[in-house]
């Protein structure tokens, strides 16, 4: 999609959201990884034990990464409102919620602690957890944002598409359930209410910068799950 810049895309956008603009300028890629036919599988809870088991591992291997990167969110953000939500989400989900839950699951699916320590890194891990790494070393809190943004809000997309009931396995319903629900959805639209905030207040250039960073996340999904789908 062209790079229209937000304050010309804003006056005929029927959502003029800060948040906004970064999405539907990251289309198609955003559709394809909300609806990618491995989330869809997840959601159905039908995906075979040993794709699940790599996935999940592979997915694991963002954990140091994304909490380092929370904790930058608390030392660039610009007011003591704005770090409280990351400070909070950090000490319950991430490094609690989530951890717990791999954990068992891979236990569940037969992976070794050799399995979550070191694994291999798939390509795609390796070149997410860079852009984590450089969101996090930046402390420029609109990129920080942008990188978590799209880490939470596209996860919370394909979650939100799940149909009652959810599967009985806990590996695929507790993942779901950590990515939907009132709670996440408030997470989630807390940090795109920061970015709401900030970003219409950024220069030109800047606006730009937050949608790199934003894009080359949404693109890095859509391979992540394009890897654990064998594409």
């Amino acid at each position: 999609m062209d790079l229209v810049p937000y304050d010309e895309w804003r006056a005929s956008a029927a959502d003029p959201a800060f948040s906004e603009w970064l999405r539907s300028l990251s289309e198609p890629e955003w559709t394809a990884v909300v609806t990618h036919p491995f989330a869809a599988s997840i959601t159905r809870g039908d995906v075979a034990d040993d794709d699940m088991r790599r996935y999940l591992i592979q997915d694991f291997q963002f954990v140091d990464s994304f909490t380092a990167l929370l904790g930058a969110a608390v030392a660039s953000a610009d007011s003591f409102e704005s770090r409280v939500p990351f400070g909070r989400f950090l000490g319950e989900t991430a490094t609690t919620e989530e951890k717990t839950y791999f954990h068992r699951a891979l236990a569940a699916l037969g992976a070794t602690p050799e399995d979550l320590a070191s694994p291999p890194l798939e390509p795609v891990t390796a070149d997410f957890r860079a852009l984590m790494d450089e969101a996090r070393t930046s402390l420029d809190y609109p990129l920080v944002l942008a990188v978590l943004a799209v880490a939470e809000w596209s996860y919370l997309g394909w979650a939100s598409l799940a149909e009652e009931p959810l599967p009985g396995d806990f590996v695929h319903r507790e993942w779901i359930d950590l990515h939907e629900g009132p709670v996440f959805r408030a997470w989630v639209g807390f940090l795109r209410g920061e970015l709401d905030r900030l970003g219409p207040e950024l220069t030109p250039e800047g606006q730009l910068r937050v949608l790199d960073f934003f894009r080359r996340a949404v693109r890095l999904e859509l391979r992540f799950f394009d890897m654990a789908a064998g594409v």
